[in-house]
């Protein structure tokens, strides 16, 4: 969730206690017909207010804001640097991630607000090999990401970034990223809450402690383990 935590549209930012409150829109899927779904599609696409994200799409997710407007980004111009304390800083582009190995994991997505995706398709690069190829110094315990949005960022400890189910994520559903989604880049860390896998990812930091990320500063837990985590006992996805 970048926030798919959120999954995020634009529109008007979303405060914590209204995004808890769509926890009583479950009724609201009797109209998820396929032809007033793609109404509501096209709607939350325009709608100024951001309210029509918060009804559940055809794929399942449903989308939060917390920026006003998220530019789009391409092959051309997008770039995901990776700095801090590294020995080799280096800005990413879109080739250059495409070109790397890519692993595909299969997992549920589980928001925090209770909705989950069973059986999701992610593939991209392991974030442990590209913080290898930057040569990550002794003094480092965390990660701060950052996104394109302008808003949205978050933090996972060094530790929980090496592991082998946390990914650059390029490709979802067996299909690239599209901007809704938090393409063409995201970050997918399977085994946790969707708000950590942030989307429209430009940077990546490595930092000597873990700085909480957007909605670990509103109340959310930074270890955001699913079933072990924000007082839910959902079933693990990982």
């Amino acid at each position: 969730m970048n926030p798919e935590s959120p999954e995020e549209r634009n529109g008007t930012p979303v405060g914590r206690r209204v995004f808890l409150g769509t926890l009583g829109l479950g009724a609201l899927g009797v109209l998820t017909a396929p032809a007033l779904q793609r109404g509501l599609e096209s709607l939350a696409g325009k709608d100024p207010t951001g309210l029509s994200g918060l009804l559940p799409n055809g794929g399942g997710f449903r989308y939060y804001s917390v920026a006003a407007s998220v530019p789009d980004k391409n092959a051309t111009d997008y770039r995901l640097t990776i700095g801090g304390l590294v020995d080799h800083p280096r800005a990413y582009t879109l080739a250059d991630l495409r070109a790397l190995p890519q692993t595909r994991l299969v997992r549920d997505v589980q928001c925090v607000t209770g909705w989950r995706v069973p059986g999701t398709p992610f593939e991209g690069v392991r974030l442990a090999d590209l913080l290898d190829a930057a040569g990550v110094r002794p003094t480092a315990r965390a990660l701060r990401f950052t996104c394109f949005d302008g808003t949205y960022t978050e933090s996972l400890t060094l530790a929980q970034a090496r592991r082998p189910d946390v990914l650059v994520a390029l490709r979802m559903q067996d299909k690239d990223i599209g901007h809704d989604h938090g393409g063409p880049v995201r970050l997918y860390v399977a085994p946790m809450y969707f708000y950590k896998s942030a989307k429209w990812l430009s940077g990546i930091t490595v930092t000597d402690r873990v700085r909480p990320g957007y909605w670990e500063n509103l109340g959310y837990d930074v270890d955001a383990w699913v079933g072990r985590s924000n007082g839910r006992t959902d079933e693990p996805t990982g």
